[in-house]
């Protein structure tokens, strides 16, 4: 039997981390160029404008980041009136997760942070021997 898509697994994650926190209201996963690799929005939110939108926030906040301290990027929380919006370093990818306003971003942070890694890992293209 086969490994599954590495994208259905994705989805799978993003499925579990929603169902985990009830105050998500939507999750997605692009890489860092912004193409779209797999999301749980909800339909007024367009996939792949988000997903673009995401990857130029990736770009900034890395070049922010390693300016300011020489570091890597891990997240960025983004928080508005109507809710919050934290992008996660993902490897070669960023996990977006939209959360409204109540949310508690502890739990948040706790919960989307191992997934982050997981993705990462389940994105990693193993070498060939």
């Amino acid at each position: 039997m086969s490994e599954p898509e590495p994208n259905a697994v994705v989805l799978a994650e993003l499925k579990a981390l929603r169902d985990r926190i009830p105050q998500l209201t939507g999750t997605l996963v692009a890489s860092s160029d912004g193409l779209l690799i797999a999301h749980d929005l909800p339909s007024h939110i367009e996939p792949s404008t988000m997903a673009a939108m995401a990857a130029s926030q990736l770009a900034l906040s890395h070049r922010l980041a390693t300016t300011a301290h020489g570091g890597g990027f891990q997240e960025v929380v983004v928080r508005g009136t109507g809710g919050h919006v934290v992008v996660y370093a993902a490897g070669w990818a960023s996990l977006i997760v939209l959360a409204s306003p109540e949310v508690n971003v502890g739990r948040l942070h706790l919960e989307s942070r191992p997934v982050a890694r997981t993705i990462a890992d389940h994105l990693t293209v193993p070498e060939k021997d």
